[in-house]
């Protein structure tokens, strides 16, 4: 075994229980006052106190050999059906009528209504034996987004959290870390600070929420002057409560968002209508090449959620109309960034929180299947056309060469040049490392 090496992220002081609820008060009014209050708003808050500390990290940072710098997850929220998806067995009992078809990677089918990622499958790699221990939503939704179960004692941060975190990135002025068209448990910063949870925000037909001002350019200016008076009163004998609560670098960095070009990311209207229309006219076509965007102006993680997976009846028909969503954006995406030449550096991961039955239930549905599930892999560092792992055809055996969600986790987080071996240190003392997992060597390119 390798020697662990101790991490701990920078220490911040922090403010009394009283002195942090009188701060929490004050800047939310301060914040209403300025005219920035908002839901979304107050979430980038978090991104913009942590961006200092990133810049001065980024530029001391030693260079790192990694080929993935950001990582773009289709997260598939209900558990799709790997029979109906990935992982076809055509003319088999547990198939219950579906088909297979044949992809650009001879011998490798998926299920029909994947034509168009069939195409671009020598660019994909597939993981047909995840097995998790979790098959409950929510447990096993955390269980895939951080590679860990939960825990009581910890939360463990995401894929994303994990990647801002350790790959930062100097001159962003959004948020590194995105969520678009959030489900029920978006990815969270975890021990690593609630400023890596992901940025919320929804359909890129509609600007992103609290980012323009509501007032004239001059009310707006002159609302800041009076608030500086203001503070600089309040600062009087007070000035350690005003620096806990970063009023100053808050409403700065806000600012700077508001202005900055980079927000141009989230708006795909520019884009020519023939590649939008590729990526489908629905919200989650329209995410996925904001996603790819977004990437392109240095953000590290954007995750966007297709929901409806969760198919406990007339499991064939619910599938049929995801697939319709799913197969245009997914192969879009990969096609793009192939012929963008930014395949090589963007890693996709396609996945839900586990897969589905290999029996059929009495209301034409397929229930819950921690045992025996796929995920869709693509670009950095993952080794395309590979194809890891079977699925007994009978549905009655554990599959073949079984990929646990902690060695899943691994093997992304290996694609992006971090030290799976590094402990970390958690607000309460715990020494954590990112993955216990051990990365899949069929899945990465040597």
């Amino acid at each position: 075994m390798e020697p662990l090496t101790s991490h701990t992220p920078p220490a911040h002081a922090a403010p009394s229980h009283a002195a942090a609820s009188h701060a929490t008060l004050h800047r939310r009014q301060f914040l209403t006052r300025s005219g920035l209050a908002g839901a979304s708003w107050l979430t980038m808050a978090g991104h913009f106190l942590a961006r200092a500390d990133e810049t001065r990290a980024d530029e001391a940072a030693p260079a790192r050999r990694q080929t993935a710098r950001s990582i773009i997850v289709l997260w598939l929220e209900g558990g799709p059906s790997q029979l109906e998806t990935f992982d076809p067995h055509p003319g088999t009992n547990i198939a219950a009528g579906t088909g297979a078809i044949d992809t650009a990677v001879r011998g490798v089918q998926l299920a029909p209504g994947l034509e168009r990622t069939a195409g671009e499958m020598a660019s994909i790699a597939l993981v047909r034996s995840m097995v998790s221990r979790e098959g409950d939503h929510e447990r096993a939704a955390y269980t895939m987004k951080t590679g860990y179960r939960p825990d009581p004692t910890v939360v463990h941060p995401s894929i994303g959290a994990i990647l801002c975190h350790e790959l930062p990135q100097a001159g962003t002025d959004i948020p590194r870390h995105v969520s678009i068209l959030p489900g029920q448990w978006p990815a969270r910063g975890g021990f690593l600070g609630n400023q890596f949870d992901a940025f919320r925000t929804g359909d890129p037909a509609a600007p992103v929420p609290d980012t323009a001002s509501r007032l004239t350019t001059s009310r707006d200016e002159a609302r800041l002057r009076d608030l500086d008076v203001v503070e600089r009163a309040f600062a009087r004998r007070r000035q350690a409560r005003v620096d806990a609560t970063l009023h100053r670098a808050t409403v700065a960095a806000a600012r700077q968002m508001m202005s900055s070009e980079q927000l141009r990311a989230f708006d795909v209207s520019s884009e020519p209508i023939a590649l939008r229309r590729a990526y489908g006219d629905t919200p989650f076509g329209r995410a996925c090449l904001a996603a790819r965007r977004l990437t392109e102006v240095g953000v590290r993680c954007v995750e966007v959620t297709l929901s409806g997976w969760d198919t406990h009846a007339n499991n064939h028909a619910l599938c049929q109309s995801q697939l319709e969503i799913l197969d245009p954006a997914l192969s879009t995406l990969v096609r793009d960034l192939r012929e963008r030449q930014l395949l090589d550096r963007t890693l996709v991961l396609c996945a839900g929180e586990f897969g589905r039955t290999p029996n059929v239930n009495l209301a034409g549905g397929r229930d819950h299947w921690p045992n025996g599930f796929s995920v869709a892999l693509a670009g950095g560092g993952i080794r395309p056309g590979a194809v890891v792992g079977a699925t007994d055809p009978e549905g009655r055996r554990d599959p073949a060469d079984p990929v646990p969600v902690a060695d899943l986790f691994a093997t992304v987080l290996t694609a992006a040049g971090i030290d799976i071996t590094r402990v970390n240190q958690t607000p309460i003392g715990r020494t954590v490392r990112f993955s216990d997992g051990r990365p899949v060597a069929a899945l990465l390119r040597g």
